[in-house]
């Protein structure tokens, strides 16, 4: 049987870390997911994906994204059933995270002077159109 998913966005917030009563990390984030077609106004559909990261990952998400930030998440569907406060039954689906990379560089807006903070990206073309490897 196989359970594997991947996903490429951008997150809708930032991430929220936050300890199991074991002191277990684990760390929440929706990853907003445009689809490869356009609906009939031209505009892309949107989906909106519940993540849950646990432990050294739920860490390194919390210490290196923030919310618009490019993120790609491989991982596993899960399906939870829970009852809210009527009393009535719900299903959720989420993914759980296995591991997750940076999906890009950094936004331009972050880009910019090393003094105030922010990075220069350099190309690697020595200059005749050739690259170095």
């Amino acid at each position: 049987m196989l359970n594997h998913i991947d996903i490429m966005g951008r997150l809708t917030r930032d991430p929220e870390l936050r300890y199991t009563q074991s002191q277990t990390a684990v760390c929440s984030f929706c990853v907003a997911c445009d689809r490869d077609f356009r609906d009939r106004d031209g505009e892309r559909p949107t989906d909106f994906i519940n993540v849950t990261a646990w432990r050294q990952t739920a860490e390194f998400v919390s210490r290196y994204f923030r919310k618009g930030d490019m993120i790609i998440v491989f991982g596993r569907l899960q399906m939870r059933d829970w009852t809210d406060n009527s009393g009535n039954k719900r299903t959720v689906a989420e993914v759980l995270a296995e591991s997750v990379y940076f999906g890009g560089a950094k936004r331009e807006e972050a880009a910019g002077d090393p003094a105030d903070g922010g990075t220069h990206f350099h190309d690697i073309d020595d200059g005749d159109g050739t690259l170095p490897f």
